[in-house]
């Protein structure tokens, strides 16, 4: 597919199939995705492909926690600001409804955030999920080249018929995921990303998006 196709079709699926991720096309991926742009070169991010009997393990460990109501380690970053004012707001409101009601989780339902949790930590049933690390030593300039590495992973996996979900939500399991992939204390989780193939016959759920006129501004002719 081209480029505008993969951007387009790119989503993040909450519903994967146990279909298995061939080794080669991830390495294929990750390969190619060294190309993506590095202020300095300093190509800072450090991924962890976690699949089989590991992934399986630290999903049940995590769901435990989740489902116990576990409210999850000290944070090491936000994952917003702590005062969202409009229009940031309500895009966000209106992405977690969407999100809610596609998951089948009533929005008054006492036990949302558990069920939320649990979904999250089972990686929606994805074979694979890649945990994208930082150094500590690294900038916000450097959180820029790993988001968009990141980005130009999920392109990529797009090109070869895969779906993707980035998930910030492991930081609150960091410790967890860390006795799995052994990332020393010198290195900071950014997030996941769950990659498979979609679940068939479940509905996708494909997030609004502001007008670009809402965005963008052109200065000059």
């Amino acid at each position: 597919m081209d480029v505008y196709e993969a951007v387009d079709s790119r989503r993040a699926v909450r519903a994967f199939s146990d279909e298995p991720v061939a080794r080669d096309v991830l390495e294929r991926v990750l390969a190619a995705a060294t190309r993506a742009p590095s202020s300095g070169n300093l190509q800072p991010w450090r991924v962890y492909v976690v699949t089989g009997e590991p992934l399986a393990a630290l999903k049940r460990r995590a769901t435990a926690r989740a489902r116990a109501g576990d409210p999850g380690d000290d944070r090491e970053y936000p994952m917003y600001p702590a005062e969202l004012v409009p229009p940031y707001r309500d895009r966000f409101a209106a992405a977690a409804a969407q999100r809610y009601q596609a998951l089948g989780v009533a929005r008054d339902d006492a036990d949302r955030p558990a069920k939320i949790a649990a979904l999250n930590s089972a990686a929606f049933g994805a074979p694979v999920v890649l945990f994208c690390y930082l150094d500590r030593t690294m900038g916000p300039g450097q959180w820029a080249d790993a988001g968009m590495y990141l980005q130009t992973v999920m392109l990529l996996l797009r090109a070869e018929g895969l779906h993707s979900c980035p998930q910030v939500m492991w930081t609150m399991y960091r410790r967890t995921v860390g006795e799995t992939t052994g990332a020393g204390d010198g290195l900071v989780l950014l997030c996941g990303l769950a990659v498979g193939h979609e679940r068939d016959r479940v509905p996708p759920l494909r997030t609004d998006r502001a007008d670009m006129t809402e965005t963008v501004r052109f200065i000059g002719p």
